[in-house]
């Protein structure tokens, strides 16, 4: 798990976004919705990640998406899992 920065507080509009990227990659990952999953994954949360400077989440959700095919659905699937969970570490921590 990416623990640095976890107790960092975040503005209003960072925690607001969290809530946005964690529950659209949520309902995505509900529905199935591959590409849903791998364009959110790609950009939303590396783009948040980025604002909220935890790099090395930017660097995970790059890294579930760019380096090379999957073997399988279920190998997609579960980095993105590891990025969701990630998110949800974050924004528990918040509470």
């Amino acid at each position: 798990m990416l623990h640095c920065n976890m107790n960092k507080q975040l503005s209003p509009a960072l925690h607001r976004d969290l809530e946005d990227v964690l529950g659209s990659l949520q309902h995505a990952r509900r529905t199935g919705d591959l590409g849903r999953l791998a364009l959110l994954t790609y950009w939303d949360v590396r783009k948040w990640a980025r604002f909220a400077h935890r790099e090395a989440l930017a660097e995970l959700a790059a890294e579930a998406i760019t380096p090379e095919p999957h073997a399988s659905r279920a190998a997609f699937l579960s980095r993105v899992d590891h990025v969701i969970a990630e998110l949800e570490n974050i924004r528990s921590g918040l509470h």
